[in-house]
């Protein structure tokens, strides 16, 4: 997934990994391990919006919370640019990833939860400016701008989260997290707790700010729909692997990985002229594996596509070895890690 070095890339993730130990008996030993991400990589380009979508489970706001050191990755790179280079924040001491922290920031999904509700909106908002040594008075006129800056009046500064809608807490939750002029954000589900009319308002102030400020975003969501409307590019993650990625447009018109389109499929998109939903009943009731087994027997959890089991296209192949993320053949920009690709391109042309 590298681009030239050329190319504004702000932010690299190389193979990926965070397990979390299973620990049980007397002695608390660990006996197990929960692979949350296992081998992500993934690269932004400066000023856009890369999705990162999946069902619950899969991995997505690990994978997030990894890029901020919210938690420590057990493995990988993550690459941020910051005063014209790529460094590696898996490897930052304290001091130096409190600076690189002033770039990145987060926003997240539930807003009443993410404020303390004990706090007045002034010191909510300017709390990453405290913590950075800004003076008050400095500190009250960045808050006033911030405000006036997502929306809200800042006259309510001295309010406290209760009295806000759902709507107005989201807002105030972005205005905290731009306090320091963040260049990166992963947005970790951030509409997905307000009501339909509101989630168009926030997306659409996060696109307004996008282009004003130049930001770059990382968009943890499920809903597809939201997806698709806000994102520039789409990454599709299983069982804490990226399965396929794509032009938001193209990966929805042409999915290329057949846990995409059972997402697609399964969402409310009203989308019939769709030409794979033509062909999706030709994979309804999967097909036997290449030494007659079963589609549905179980994959191997090291070895084999994480999807298999589930999968109606899998053969026996994908249950012994792993797909790799690459290229699909004739399509620029496009990453699938299916063995069964050129057959879903097959489909469409019926």
């Amino acid at each position: 997934m590298h681009e030239e070095p050329g190319d504004n890339i702000i932010l690299r993730v190389e193979n990926l990994k965070k397990h979390f130990p299973v620990r049980s008996g007397f002695f608390r030993s660990v006996t197990d391990v929960v692979k949350a991400v296992d081998g992500v990589s993934l690269e932004i380009p400066r000023g856009k919006t890369l999705g990162l979508v999946g069902e619950s489970g899969s991995g997505k706001t690990t994978v997030g919370r990894c890029i901020l050191r919210a938690v420590e990755p057990t493995s990988g790179t993550i690459s941020f640019q910051h005063n014209g280079e790529l460094n590696n924040i898996a490897d930052l001491n304290r001091k130096d990833l409190k600076n690189a922290r002033r770039h990145l920031q987060m926003v997240f999904q539930d807003p009443f939860s993410s404020l303390n509700p004990r706090m007045p909106v002034i010191d909510l908002i300017s709390e990453p400016l405290r913590a950075y040594g800004w003076p008050v008075g400095k500190r009250r006129e960045r808050v006033h701008e911030l405000m006036e800056l997502v929306g809200l009046d800042p006259r309510y500064m001295s309010r406290y989260p209760h009295a806000f809608s759902g709507g107005q807490r989201q807002r105030i939750g972005i205005a905290r997290a731009l306090a320091l002029s963040p260049s990166l954000i992963v947005a970790d589900e951030p509409v997905s707790a307000l009501d339909v009319s509101v989630q168009a308002q926030i997306l659409n102030l996060m696109g307004d700010l996008q282009k004003k400020l130049g930001l770059t975003y990382l968009f943890v969501a499920h809903d597809l729909g939201v997806v698709r409307y806000i994102c520039d590019r789409v990454a599709v993650m299983f069982k804490g692997r990226i399965v396929e990625v794509g032009d938001a447009e193209e990966l929805f018109q042409h999915p290329r990985h057949p846990y995409t389109r059972a997402l697609i499929e399964a969402a409310p998109i009203p989308d019939p002229e769709a030409p794979w939903l033509a062909g999706s009943e030709a994979f309804e009731s999967g097909e036997p594996g290449e030494s007659g087994e079963s589609f549905k027997e179980e994959s191997d959890p090291e070895t084999g596509c994480p999807y298999a089991p589930r999968c109606p296209m899998a053969l026996a192949s994908c249950r012994r070895k792993t797909p790799p993320l690459e290229p699909v053949k004739g399509e620029p920009n496009r990453l699938s890690a299916c063995f069964r690709v050129e057959e879903m391109i097959k489909t469409e042309d019926r």
